[in-house]
């Protein structure tokens, strides 16, 4: 077997599970303004994802741990090539992570306000600079013939990396505003539905224009067919989520963004990091990956421990599955500022 393309098929998954996992809880995040309409409704929501937001993001570290091992060579000039935009989105969730532990401390409206709008930007910053930064990968961004980026920051905000940005955008708003309907009730889990439908429109007219876009122009047979897939799933979604089915809704909305982000990496295969300015400096599976013995090593710990942590993680989602209600959130004991 090949583990080099083992790992590259690892990677994909591991950043597959980042995107559908953490992809809702920046999608909660966002919609604090448009759901929270007091603050029992805002704790309502954070609740959702409380128990779980910090599991989910454990796979971001393990993805890049996973990059850095297998791709370090991929690892070594996205992250130097990237950085500025990798160093936003990492304070971003620094920011995001604080908000949640901080925002309960006091009582005072303007202390979880600041809180709340650190929230809603720690998650949309992330939601677009992911999307931004897999576009420029996929699309191919100039090297130098020792593999280093040679171009800017600005240079990575061309019109289709942010539209790429734009769909990862919608994509996470939309994945949380139908998770919250499927863990509340009463008025917010209706408002939830209402609101994934207009968003919904929105994501199928962004998407559908992003994975034509890429294909039309780094497509293949396989991507073609998986970004197909991902179209009808996300009208799938829609539909589920008119009709109130909220948890046919949300189940297909995390195919959707697998299936999605499994295109593009299949529009990548066999490169990890395409030069836009010469193909003869590419990053490919074979010359970015660590040496056989160090992934047949890797490949045996994977083995053991990956359906160890698959099995916690699913325990875990299964412990915390009721709906969170308003009854359940003790009331406020002051709503204005000091």
């Amino acid at each position: 077997m090949d583990l080099s393309l083992l790992w590259f098929g690892i990677v994909g998954f591991l950043f597959i599970g980042y995107f559908v996992l953490d992809g809702f809880d920046f999608g909660v995040g966002m919609a604090l303004p448009f759901l929270g309409r007091d603050e029992i409704d805002r704790r309502v929501m954070i609740n959702t994802i409380g128990p779980i937001w910090d599991l989910n993001e454990t796979w971001l570290i393990v993805a890049g741990a996973s990059l850095f091992a297998a791709f370090p060579e991929w690892y070594a000039t996205l992250f130097s090539g990237f950085y500025l935009a990798l160093l936003l989105i990492l304070l971003a969730l620094i920011a995001r992570g604080v908000s949640f532990e901080y925002r309960h401390h006091r009582p005072e409206s303007r202390w979880k306000s600041w809180f709340d709008g650190m929230i809603v930007v720690g998650s949309a910053v992330p939601a677009l600079l992911w999307g931004v930064a897999f576009a420029n990968i996929v699309q191919g961004v100039a090297l130098d013939s020792n593999h280093n980026y040679t171009g800017t920051l600005f240079d990575l905000l061309n019109p289709y990396a942010l539209l790429g940005g734009l769909t990862t955008l919608l994509l996470f708003f939309t994945h949380g505003v139908v998770f919250v309907s499927l863990r509340t009730d009463g008025d917010l889990r209706l408002r939830s539905q209402r609101l994934a439908v207009r968003s919904g429109i929105a994501t199928i007219v962004v998407a559908a224009s992003f994975l034509l876009w890429t294909n039309l122009a780094h497509g293949k047979p396989l991507s073609w067919i998986l970004a197909g897939a991902a179209a009808v799933l996300l009208i799938g979604s829609f539909i589920a989520n008119f009709r109130a089915k909220e948890r046919g809704a949300f189940t297909l909305m995390a195919v959707t963004i697998a299936v999605a982000v499994l295109s593009l990496f299949a529009a990548l295969y066999p490169n990890v990091m395409p030069a836009s300015n010469d193909p003869a400096n590419s990053l490919t599976i074979a010359n970015a990956s660590s040496t056989p013995y160090t992934l047949t090593v890797m490949s045996w710990t994977t083995l053991i421990f990956l359906p160890l942590v698959l099995v916690y993680q699913g325990w875990t989602y299964w412990v915390f599955r009721k709906r969170v209600t308003r009854a359940s959130i003790p009331q406020p004991t002051s709503t204005t500022a000091s």
